[in-house]
């Protein structure tokens, strides 16, 4: 299978060319060994990836609040913070998700990638589920809750790409498969 570099990747400050180019190439590749020794069903799902990657990576990126008319209803979505990519997220109400992740009123429920740059910001890196550290006692402490409205707010001012996929399983894969290639450093899929 020959794989030519999507152009957004080629024409990145960040990277250069011929070094993009190869990761693109070397992912594609790496795919299609994945693909080759799993379930056929899986398997049909999983080669759908590629191309849903380079049409997120080639989309101007637009406002998390203005998503523009025609955007789909369900999908995966990546923030970004100037060209980097901070965090990809998955819904079935895509503008909803969106708007919760910077509304002022949000709470650390609604605002899950905010709560992470908040930890950030702060040094409260560790989640903990004893009474000191958790959620609600950060919740309580007003430098968090300062860092957490600041992260709503910097997030408003940030620029989203997405991509349609109407199937939840499909969604949950293709979350992980884009946040691994983007290399997102707020994406966790780390259990309880």
């Amino acid at each position: 299978m020959r794989v030519v570099a999507p152009p957004a990747m080629c024409n990145s400050d960040a990277v250069a060319p011929s070094f993009a180019a190869h990761l693109y190439e070397s992912l594609q590749q790496i795919t299609v060994r994945i693909i080759q020794s799993m379930n056929k069903a899986f398997e049909q799902i999983v080669a759908t990836f590629p191309s849903k990657l380079h049409q997120l990576e080639t989309m101007q990126p637009c406002d998390p609040l203005l998503l523009p008319d025609g955007a789909p209803l369900a999908g995966i979505y990546v923030l970004y913070d100037g060209a980097q990519a901070l965090y990809v997220g998955r819904s079935n109400r895509l503008r909803n998700r969106l708007s919760n992740h910077c509304r002022e009123s949000a709470s650390y429920r609604m605002a899950a990638f905010a709560f992470r740059l908040a930890r950030a910001a702060t040094g409260r890196l560790k989640p903990t589920y004893k009474d000191e550290g958790s959620r609600r006692a950060l919740m309580n402490d007003p430098q968090f809750v300062q860092a957490f409205r600041d992260a709503k707010s910097r997030i408003r001012t940030m620029r989203v790409r997405y991509v349609e996929e109407t199937t939840p399983a499909h969604q949950a894969l293709l979350e992980i498969y884009v946040a691994i290639a983007l290399e997102t450093p707020f994406n966790a899929f780390n259990t309880h």
